[in-house]
């Protein structure tokens, strides 16, 4: 299947530009375990379901029911293949997957700049017909991490610099990926779950940070850890609690007029430089939500510059 589509791509020392834009290679969805993934037993009356709510030509598709993780890779092009990588957490406030703006538009855009971006298709806790764990989307993308590592040769990655990028309620995935990567053990004989899961760095994009009241986004809270969690599941993932000097380098994007509080990124950013993390917080003052790398025309659509300059500075754009 092809994925050649009209995409927004950044030319290195350039500008944003509007032209066709092939992967280097053609992606390719792989399942993050052979067989049933753990916590999905008797999901089997669970059906995927994607809804289009883009414009024609736009696609801007809406997953849920993801009962069989998975991730879909764009390797970079040789020609100038970093070796870094970077897995692509997409929102949805975990009741489903802006998969598309938020997913494979952004690995695409990744490739352009001479990254590999892997998009992770998680599993939501509660699915119609089926009622997951609240740590089955952490569960994957322990899984998704470990596996880029696992098989960073063959795909040209530098199992060194891998990275995690997140959006929204997928910016509280990375990020308690980022701060919580040992929580999830893996099977000793399986050489996949062998692999660290730490990231070397992080990017988050209006993320959810915290679960505490006034600061939350409640809808995210509550489809993880239900209405009224304990005080337990509150602190466990506000993240803002879970920095530790191991905690990765962080780049973080927040608008002032987001309903997703720029509280949240500023929460942590707080964190990350109690405990020494470098990071970098850009708060812009209109722009809202949702706008992944779309040309909207507003200051905050060319955040995207910022991170490029960013990740040029930390070498992660030298091969």
């Amino acid at each position: 299947m092809s994925f050649r589509a009209a995409t927004w791509v950044l030319v290195l020392g350039g500008s944003l530009t509007f032209a066709p834009f092939l992967a280097a290679t053609e992606p390719f969805e792989i399942p993050l375990w052979q067989g049933i993934a753990p916590s999905s037993e008797g999901a089997v009356a669970v059906i995927e379901v994607t809804e289009e709510r883009g414009a024609p030509g736009k696609p801007n598709r809406w997953v849920t029911g993801v009962t069989i993780p998975t991730i879909t890779v764009y390797r970079a092009q040789d020609a100038n293949n970093t070796g870094a990588a970077i897995l692509v957490m997409p929102g949805g406030g975990y009741a489903g997957l802006a998969i598309d703006k938020e997913g494979h538009d952004v690995a695409r855009y990744l490739n352009s700049i001479g990254l590999t971006g892997i998009v992770l298709k998680y599993r939501l806790p509660r699915p119609d017909g089926f009622v997951f764990a609240h740590d089955v989307p952490l569960r994957d993308a322990t899984r998704a991490l470990r596996m880029i590592r696992h098989r960073a040769r063959e795909w040209a990655v530098d199992s060194t610099r891998v990275g995690v990028m997140g959006f929204s309620a997928g910016g509280h995935l990375a990020s308690t990926l980022a701060t919580q990567f040992g929580r999830i053990r893996g099977n000793p004989d399986d050489p996949v779950d062998g692999e660290s899961a730490r990231p070397d760095f992080q990017v988050l994009v209006y993320p959810v940070i915290s679960f505490k009241d006034r600061i939350t986004h409640a809808g995210s809270r509550r489809n993880l850890v239900s209405e009224n969690p304990p005080p337990e599941l509150v602190d466990r993932y506000s993240n803002e609690l879970q920095v530790t000097d191991e905690t990765p380098p962080a780049f973080l994007v927040s608008t002032y007029d987001d309903p997703v509080k720029a509280e949240n990124s500023l929460l942590y950013f707080k964190a990350l430089r109690a405990a020494g993390v470098q990071a970098e917080l850009h708060i812009y003052e209109v722009g809202g939500h949702g706008y992944g790398i779309i040309p909207t025309g507003k200051p905050v659509a060319s955040w995207h510059h910022r991170m490029f300059e960013w990740m040029k500075q930390r070498a992660l754009l030298t091969r």
